[in-house]
């Protein structure tokens, strides 16, 4: 299982990086999670556009989906024809969130291009020889999830966005790779129910017993590099940062 971070910015695109989104790929078989600002022109420097199997969307702020807008255009106008539905797993309404955003009407919005399949908390999705599983976090009031995508006898584990969420730590127990947002920074933005900071992060690692920790959602506001130090701190196994075009092998 490979796992590439095609963007990994938080809250809006930094000038090094498009906002969430990460390719998934084994046995050929290709699953983005999330494709926010940015992120569908990256994406195609690591799989065609009409090579990609599914798409899973954390949830519906716009740093996490709105791409699909421009992804819809990809599909809909390709010169040789519109390839058949690709899946879109997301949160309920998801399919007319989309359509709002890009301004059509609902029915039939952009269901003649994607399969829209609605998501929920345990939900257990086989893509090819990916199992994915969604399971529900804090992150206000949206209907948010993170994901454990499981291969081999490996796993990663992908937070979303979320607050304090012990349902993320047993999502992420064992984990062979935590990719655990970080979005704020200890001391000055702590909340409870709207993002983790680097000590957060680091903490829920510890708790879950995972192998390595890699930091994402990062701010261009943000100290990075203090999150990440804040996290070594909580958790003593490999702490980084995400960057755009990094590569795992699992």
């Amino acid at each position: 299982m490979k796992l590439t971070v095609v963007g990994c910015s938080g809250s809006f695109p930094s000038a090094d990086s498009p906002c969430s989104s990460y390719l998934v790929e084994a046995e050929g078989t290709r699953v983005v999670l999330d494709l926010g600002n940015g992120s569908l022109g990256a994406l195609q420097k690591y799989a065609g556009l009409y090579e990609i199997d599914a798409v899973l969307l954390s949830h519906l702020h716009a740093d996490h989906c709105v791409d699909l807008c421009a992804y819809w255009v990809a599909r809909n106008y390709r010169v040789e024809g519109c390839p058949d539905p690709v899946p879109v797993y997301g949160p309920a309404g998801t399919a007319e969130r989309l359509a709002r955003a890009y301004d059509m009407p609902e029915e039939p919005g952009m269901k003649e291009v994607f399969d829209f399949r609605t998501l929920h908390d345990g939900a257990v999705v086989d893509i090819g020889p990916l199992r994915i599983t969604a399971v529900r976090v804090n992150h206000l009031d949206a209907e948010a999830y993170g994901f454990k995508v499981e291969h081999a006898g490996r796993s990663l584990v992908y937070s979303g966005d979320t607050g304090h969420c012990p349902e993320l730590v047993e999502l992420a127990r064992g984990a062979d790779l935590f990719l655990c947002e970080a979005a704020y920074t200890d001391g000055k933005e702590t909340y409870e129910s709207i993002h983790l900071n680097g000590r957060e992060a680091g903490e829920h690692a510890a708790a879950a017993g995972v192998g390595r920790l890699v930091l994402t959602h990062i701010p261009p506001w943000t100290d990075a590099e203090r999150n990440r130090r804040d996290a070594a701190a909580a958790f003593t196994g490999p702490v980084e940062l995400a960057r755009p075009g990094a590569v795992y092998e699992l």
